[in-house]
């Protein structure tokens, strides 16, 4: 009997460490899985027609197929995988023949399988795609546990020349922006909310009774003829559209009021980061947000106006310094239009005295595996004229989740920071030169240390 519960305890026991072992590994997997997460990037571009060398150095594995594998009868052709000296995988995608393209989209819709080709980021890969395509790997750490998505964009390539001069940048919002809703006295002395509870900050008024409204003018205009007749809006919300009703109310001036502050444009100081060979630009890096809602604007129009700075307020440390500058807004100084205003940037068309001030010819872009942590430069105009000065790359973030602040960098330059102290206010926009070639933007700086800030990748920039 004793040695019956002997054996019971003894197996009791071996079970609990047996358990303890088994949780211990779950954590160290979730931990090494958390670890990695941020090292791997969601998105990997690359270029058609190149070899491009990723190296993540982490024990994922899957299987790279086209995304659209099911609909295009594309697939992955396994007689172009070779093993290099090195281990490396390369390989090629194209287009099957037109005569075999039904049999095998049907054969593939029937076994629900992608063909591809597997790979291991373990070790340095080498892709190579020949043509425009967007592929996907489905990872598994350690080859069993199910990671995250990997999709690889095969991109052109392309040649930008860097800017770094200072713009005067005006947009017109998509509509009347609301933001604020508030009160007022009305004519018979009570306190009234007409809005409340019907418009919100962030809406843009659209149409009032079936007319558009294009500014604060036309909101004006349509809330004194309404002689306090309830008013009929669509508002874009978001990323809907929606109809509600405010009644105008008369205030002690004998005005009518709805009780909402509105905004129907934007201006402001910031840096050109580059012109494309077609007269394309994109600039700032981040995107142009409401400083009372801080929600990016939907915009209706913009332009680019030269610009020219006036003095420079030096950053310190918790309080962000300042460039400031004189801005001519009249057809003679106007550089370009605006049209696309994203998280990543200002886009628009600039004529040829844009690319013309420019201190440098065009260069390639450098993909995100190309950049590396130490010495690069950024273009900026803090004195007046661009100029290239010295900075450091500390950081790049594979897999940022915020998509402003994909590098990390430093000021080194002694000139620069005898001016400004480091990043400051309208020096977002400044592109990031390495090794010959444009790796980003700068758009944030730390505000406990105004030699560091942030920069965007210019992969991500050119993908708005």
């Amino acid at each position: 009997m004793g040695n019956h519960n002997h054996k019971k305890i003894r197996g009791g026991w071996s079970i609990y460490i047996a358990s303890l072992i088994l949780i211990g590994l779950s954590g160290a997997l979730w931990a090494f899985g958390i670890g990695c997460w941020d090292k791997v990037p969601a998105e990997i571009h690359v270029r058609v027609g190149s070899d491009e060398r990723i190296e993540l150095n982490v024990p994922l594995s899957g299987i790279i197929y086209p995304i659209d594998s099911y609909f295009t009868g594309e697939t992955i052709d396994n007689s172009h995988r070779n093993e290099t000296d090195s281990g490396e995988t390369y390989s090629e995608t194209e287009t099957i023949r037109e005569s075999e393209e039904k049999e095998v989209i049907q054969a593939t819709a029937q076994s629900s399988q992608r063909v591809g080709i597997p790979v291991r980021f373990s070790e340095p890969i080498v892709v190579k795609a020949n043509r425009v395509q967007d592929y996907r790997v489905q990872s598994k750490l350690f080859g069993v546990i199910p990671y995250k998505n990997i999709d690889i964009h095969v991109i052109e390539d392309a040649r930008l020349t860097p800017a770094g001069i200072p713009i005067g940048i005006y947009v017109k919002t998509k509509g009347p922006l609301v933001v604020g809703i508030g009160n007022f006295e009305s004519d018979y002395g009570r306190i009234v909310e007409p809005a409340k509870y019907k418009l919100q900050n962030g809406d843009y008024i659209m149409e009032i009774d079936g007319e558009a409204i294009s500014g604060k003018k036309d909101l004006v205009r349509k809330i004194q003829e309404s002689k306090g007749k309830e008013l009929q809006m669509k508002v874009q919300r978001e990323d809907e559209l929606i109809e509600v009703a405010v009644q105008p109310v008369k205030a002690q001036a004998g005005k009518y009021r709805i009780g909402a502050w509105v905004r129907d444009n934007a201006q402001g100081i910031g840096t050109l980061t580059f012109v494309g060979e077609n007269g394309e630009f994109g600039a700032l890096g981040h995107g142009i947000n409401d400083m009372d809602t801080s929600t990016l604007m939907d915009l209706s129009a913009g332009a680019m106006y030269q610009t020219n700075i006036v003095g420079v307020r030096k950053g310190e440390q918790g309080a962000p310094g300042e460039i400031t500058g004189y801005i001519s807004y009249d057809k003679e100084h106007k550089m370009g239009e605006i049209v696309k205003n994203t998280k990543a940037g200002i886009f628009g068309i600039c004529g040829d005295e844009a690319k013309e001030q420019c201190i440098c010819e065009s260069m390639p872009i450098a993909l995100k595996q190309e950049i590396v942590e130490g010495p690069a430069a950024i273009i900026c105009s803090a004195t007046g004229v661009p100029k290239e000065y010295a900075v450091q790359i500390d950081e790049v973030r594979m897999d940022s989740e915020n998509i402003n602040r994909g590098i990390v960098l430093t000021v080194t330059d002694q000139e620069l920071l005898g001016v400004t102290g480091g990043i400051v206010q309208g020096m977002s926009g400044s592109p990031i030169i390495q090794n010959g070639k444009i790796v980003g933007a700068v758009t944030h700086v730390f505000v406990n240390d105004p030699t560091k800030g942030y920069g965007v990748l210019i992969e991500t920039m050119l993908a708005q």
